[in-house]
């Protein structure tokens, strides 16, 4: 999702309501010069301005500069690659999120893991929904009709998603695992393409990221059948949950904080108070839950457990899907 630059600048610059706590600075001797945050996309996303967000917040927390760098590339692997061979002193940071572990789950055999060589410092969103809809022609308007129809055509009904690997594949991937239905992939090169062949009907079905799709769904272009996290939404408060009808099924997506490995433990908990406290404001937390996703202020080592179990369970789907990285 972009946003217009007008919109873009002013919930940037709302960031800019800390408080100065100068003795921070001093209590660890950090930060001491400026701190970079990479993030592995272009600029003008939800994740960018998260992470705009973020920065602001710290910099006025830490009496450092915290500046964001962009480094789209090779699916987030370019920005987390050079984290994870910075120097670990907290002044190199990662945005991370759902797509990292995905990445990691895809390239096991790798010689950097993303998931063993950083440092999780903090959570900032969970449990952002992604949502399953069709096509208004395809003759289906509920879950249980979409798995009857899919059961009865195996093969035949056409699942878009934005890229190889991405989120909105494996979502699907998950549910054809516990569903026990056959759909078949079809790849696209981002939302808007994989949302113009579902609009025109030339695929059927799709796993989109609930921002994405939303003015769709209440315009009638789209039609959702359920939402992928474990509980309904605000926003759709008559679209089931689809582990409703398919037990042990929920996809969210997060976003976080990292550092690379053997980072300073003092200086990952420091972080980790200071990015909680902003979550907690309303006027950065509400901000950051405007562009659509719920904060999560939780510590590091909760942190790595979440990332730790998402690995674990994302690696199965792709194996039981075969999926192969790109």
């Amino acid at each position: 999702m972009t946003f217009p630059r007008r919109t873009f600048l002013q919930l940037a610059g709302a960031a800019s309501v800390g408080v100065f706590r100068p003795e921070l600075a001093f209590a660890l001797d950090y930060p001491t010069k400026p701190v970079r945050l990479i993030v592995g996309l272009p600029p003008g996303g939800a994740p960018d301005l998260t992470a705009r967000l973020v920065g602001q917040w710290l910099s006025e927390r830490l009496s450092q500069p915290v500046l964001i760098e962009n480094r789209p590339g090779a699916g987030g692997n370019v920005a987390a690659e050079a984290v994870i061979r910075a120097k670990p002193d907290g002044y190199s940071l990662l945005l991370v999120g759902t797509p990292n572990i995905i990445n990691a789950a895809l390239r096991e055999t790798d010689n950097l893991d993303f998931t063993r060589d950083i440092s999780p410092v903090a959570m900032v969103t969970g449990n952002s929904p992604f949502v399953l809809v069709v096509n208004p022609a395809f003759p289906v308007k509920t879950i249980p009709e979409f798995i009857t129809y899919a059961k009865a055509n195996p093969g035949a009904v056409n699942m878009a998603s934005t890229g190889t690997g991405n989120m909105s594949h494996v979502s699907g991937e998950l549910f054809k695992m516990l569903a026990g239905v056959d759909l078949l992939h079809v790849p696209f090169r981002g939302e808007a393409l994989a949302q113009q062949d579902l609009l025109s009907g030339r695929v059927q079905v799709m796993f989109d990221v609930l921002s994405a799709s939303i003015e769709y769904i209440r315009s009638g272009m789209l039609r959702a059948l359920g939402v992928t996290t474990a509980q309904r939404v605000a926003v759709l408060p008559d679209i089931p949950a689809i582990g409703e009808f398919v037990p042990g099924y929920e996809m969210s997506a997060m976003s976080g904080i990292a550092a690379p490995l053997h980072t300073p433990r003092d200086i990952v908990d420091l972080l980790n108070r200071e990015i909680n406290a902003g979550l907690a404001d309303p006027r950065i937390g509400g901000r950051i839950g405007d562009i659509g996703s719920p904060v999560m202020a939780i510590s590091p080592d909760e942190f790595g457990r979440t990332i730790a179990d998402q690995k674990e369970k994302w690696t199965k789907v792709i194996k039981f899907a075969g999926v192969k990285a790109e």
